[in-house]
């Protein structure tokens, strides 16, 4: 094909002694569109990416990009296209004018034309504001824009974005896909590798990769028509719809699962008859309806479905109940300076319930979630965990609580083994007591195969099971998740959230930051930060109502998200 952006022949990619990363890999890449890449980790897109950017070399085959070889003409390749990473590549302790200026120098981008395409640029991003402020302070959708205008600083045929949307809140991620579509009306061919399913239904093509193979190439929409008849929602399992989702993903004929809102949305293998509501097992009366399909459910059943072992750690104990309410936050206020960056937050979470705090990057939602655990003392208000103050009586307050960071962060030098030893007796574990404790997640995350492996060189979802499971080892009642499946796939996100629905269904109460609007509906209630206030609190279905309208008729959360940050900035632009 004259016309592709992007010929690869009988592709070929290993590292090492393992398995290749790209398999007898042959497709094209078309100019005008966005082509999106999905996959599970480990499928192998990243490094198609940087075989396509000329920065790996084939270990088989050929790739033509933009009518260059990858492994002759490798320098041409560079001056004719854009490629940011999955990682924030920029440099953090310079300004957003110095990254451009550092980049501009790297790319030959000199004299009057540097200073046009850095006046368009900035506009486009709408980083004019805050030329001067250092990388490192940007929130996250304006770190991606920064990132976006450094790839873009040539004015590229072919932009390379890889999951350029991981960790932005869904304003931004609603400006980085406008961005791009401007793009494409210049003519520019876009890749857009993504974790975000819903982000693949904008995409003209989608390539879906698993093993370093294409599974599926083509509308993303025809994709998703082989759904049809397969996909149906059952409402009415109130507070057992978690154990009723749990007892649907046992049967052969359920081959995905989740929670949407208060219904379960449940898809069937292919051939199968309509899920029964006596199936679930729920003692109130289950109704039964067919749903739309998306472009999710087509993915996870072109992957075989979820996995069908359960752990074990729905079998502990239920927990006891103190009769205190797990978490409180009253009145929580946080100043930077003359900056407020949470404001009188109220909010209480019940026993056994998940709590979303979701909100734009730069809102406060941070702020808040690190004064509920303890890592930010609060200018005035008050945190509570089990009716203990987190700041007068700390450390019995801590030890009623487990915390998972956003980012990994246990030893990468140490094994699995010495990670979960360290973390129980930081925990106050000792002898038979540590033992049984390692013994107890090893067996509940399936750990025992990796136990000897450096944690640091484990697949992303072990990485989340080990997090996790340090986190839980002294059997907290109270589990703080900040992002815990920021960039993981969707099958990885559903094992991990299977896990938590168990540790839910024994009491344990879990609050959670996430951006995945799917993952905020798996809540029991959210509440909603924005410039420093929870603006809304309620359940999914009462956000979403709240927003419903003649132009909005059925409201998605990320609808309801949008439109009540729109809301309250109406008194202020009216001011």
């Amino acid at each position: 094909m004259t016309d592709a952006l992007v010929v690869i022949t009988a592709l070929e990619k290993s590292f090492g002694a393992g398995p290749p990363a790209i398999q007898n890999l042959t497709t094209t890449i078309k100019p005008g569109q966005v082509t999106g890449l999905v996959g599970p980790d480990g499928a192998g897109k990243t490094t198609l990416m940087r075989l396509m950017a000329a920065l790996l070399k084939p270990s088989a085959g050929r790739i033509e990009t933009c009518g260059f070889d990858t492994v002759a003409r490798a320098a041409d390749i560079r001056d004719v296209i854009g490629y940011m990473p999955q990682r924030f590549g920029l440099y953090e302790d310079l300004t957003v004018l110095e990254n451009l200026t550092l980049y501009a120098d790297l790319r030959g981008v000199l004299g009057q034309a540097r200073t046009d395409t850095f006046e368009r640029l900035l506009a486009f991003t709408d980083l004019a504001r805050f030329t001067g402020r250092l990388a490192g302070a940007l929130s996250g959708g304006m770190k991606q824009k920064l990132g976006l205008a450094c790839a873009m600083l040539r004015s590229p045929r072919l932009l390379l974005l890889d999951e350029p949307s991981v960790g932005v809140d869904p304003i931004s991620r609603r400006e980085l896909w406008r961005m791009v579509y401007a793009l494409i009306a210049e003519g520019v061919g876009v890749v857009w590798s993504t974790a975000y399913l819903d982000e693949a239904e904008n995409c003209a093509e989608v390539i879906v990769m698993n093993g370093g193979r294409v599974l599926y190439q083509g509308d993303p929409k025809a994709m998703t028509a082989t759904m049809a008849g397969r996909v149906f929602h059952a409402r009415g399992a109130g507070a057992e719809r978690r154990e009723a989702l749990a007892r649907a993903l046992t049967r052969p004929d359920i081959v995905d699962g989740v929670l949407q809102g208060e219904a379960i949305r449940l898809v069937t293998a292919e051939g199968a008859p309509a899920p029964q509501p006596e199936n679930l097992g729920a003692a109130a009366p289950v109704e039964i309806v067919a749903a739309a399909p998306r472009f999710e459910d087509a993915f996870v059943a072109l992957l075989g479905g979820q996995a069908k072992h359960a752990l074990s750690v729905a079998a502990r104990a239920p927990m006891d109940d103190s009769g205190a309410l797990p978490v409180e936050a009253r009145a929580l206020t946080r100043r930077f300076g003359d900056f407020t960056a949470a404001d009188s937050i109220t909010f209480q979470i019940k026993r056994g319930e998940i709590f979303g705090l979701l909100g734009p990057n730069g809102a406060g939602k941070s702020t808040t979630f690190k004064m509920m655990c303890g890592l930010l003392r609060p200018t005035e208000g008050t945190a509570l965990v089990d009716g203990l103050d987190l700041y007068k009586a700390s450390s019995a307050a801590r030890g009623r609580l487990g915390y998972m960071a956003q980012k990994f962060s246990l030893y990468g030098d140490l094994s699995v083994r010495q990670n979960l030893e360290f973390f129980a007796g930081a925990y106050g574990l000792s002898g038979a007591r540590r033992r049984e404790a390692v013994a107890r997640v090893v067996e509940a995350f399936d750990l025992k195969p990796h136990l000897d492996e450096n944690a640091g060189g484990l697949p992303l979802g072990f990485k989340q099971r080990l997090a996790l499971s340090a986190a839980i080892m002294h059997e907290p009642p109270v589990l703080f998740l900040d992002e815990p499946t920021s960039g993981v796939d969707p099958l990885t996100r559903r094992e991990f959230w299977a896990t938590i629905n168990a540790m839910v269904g024994r009491g344990v109460t879990v609050m959670v930051t996430t951006h995945f609007m799917d993952e905020a509906e798996y809540c029991d209630r959210i509440a909603l930060i924005y410039r420093g206030r929870a603006i809304a609190v309620g359940t999914p279905e009462a956000l979403q109502a709240r927003v419903r309208s003649p132009e909005i008729p059925a409201p998605t959360l990320e609808d309801a998200f949008v439109a009540l940050v729109e809301e309250s900035d109406k008194p202020r632009a009216a001011a």
